[in-house]
């Protein structure tokens, strides 16, 4: 297991795994780029890092669906944080629970816009870092929902897919570079994820988890900094991560 000091750049760090495993790298003395939309959120998570594990953070409020400003954050990185070995691409989100023809475009734009558009962006901004250091790691979120759909899912489900494509699409063109690529597909996770689906109905949220023991952030967060200290010639390119009471994305065992 390996043990050096690292640069971990994690989006959508202001709630669920994103924050978890912000947490989880400070608190094993690696430096953190937390990226977020929600400015009071960043500034916590960043308090939190410096007063509890007292190792080095840097916060950057920007929406990875905004090319240019991924672009300025990354090229004005202080020099301590140039140098990243590990890019989480964790922001993401879905909008909505209904049939096709019932969906709105403007959620579409905004999942696909964050989901695939965003992932790309920060990727691109970052590769030239790490291809100039012959070395790095690339872990992309994905879902079940990138392999398998479920009625309702439609474009969400096909936003994950595409993550799944493309990252293996990053792991036939980085490895003359030195670079892990992985993906981690969680199934159900309770986080912010079904209220922000759900538009804040909290109710419809909850009803989701009801009935067995779905995984948390931090579940996901262990896993994540685990492949993260594996050996150079060793890369996990994938896994699919499921609560023990899930066996498929509408399978699940309720004791209710």
């Amino acid at each position: 297991m390996e043990s050096i000091q690292k640069t971990v750049l994690i989006t959508g760090a202001t709630s669920g795994i994103g924050e978890q495993t912000s947490i989880e790298f400070a608190k094993n003395g690696h430096k953190t780029i937390i990226i977020g939309r929600r400015l009071d959120r960043l500034i916590a998570l960043k308090n939190k890092i410096q007063n509890e594990f007292h190792t080095a953070v840097h916060s950057i409020q920007i929406d990875v669906r905004n090319r240019e400003d991924v672009e300025k954050a990354i090229s004005s990185l202080p020099d301590e944080f140039k140098a990243i070995d590990v890019l989480i691409n964790n922001a993401g989100l879905a909008l909505g629970f209904v049939p096709f023809e019932e969906g709105l475009p403007e959620d579409w734009d905004t999942m696909i816009d964050t989901n695939i558009k965003g992932l790309l962006y920060v990727t691109h901004y970052v590769l030239p870092l790490m291809i100039k250091a012959n070395k790095g790691h690339i872990i992309n979120i994905g879902s079940i929902a990138g392999r398998e759909v479920l009625p309702n899912g439609n474009v969400y489900c096909g936003t994950k897919h595409a993550v799944d494509g493309i990252t293996k699409g990053m792991r036939h063109d980085l490895t003359k570079y030195g670079i892990k690529v992985t993906q981690i597909a969680p199934g159900a996770t309770e986080t912010e994820f079904s209220i922000v689906r759900y538009k804040g109905d909290k109710s419809k949220a909850s009803a989701v988890y009801e009935g067995f023991q779905p995984l948390v952030g931090k579940d996901i967060a262990e896993i994540i900094y685990y492949v993260t200290t594996l050996p150079q010639h060793v890369n996990i390119a994938d896994m699919l991560i499921l609560p023990t009471a899930q066996a498929s994305i509408q399978n699940f065992y309720r004791n209710t």
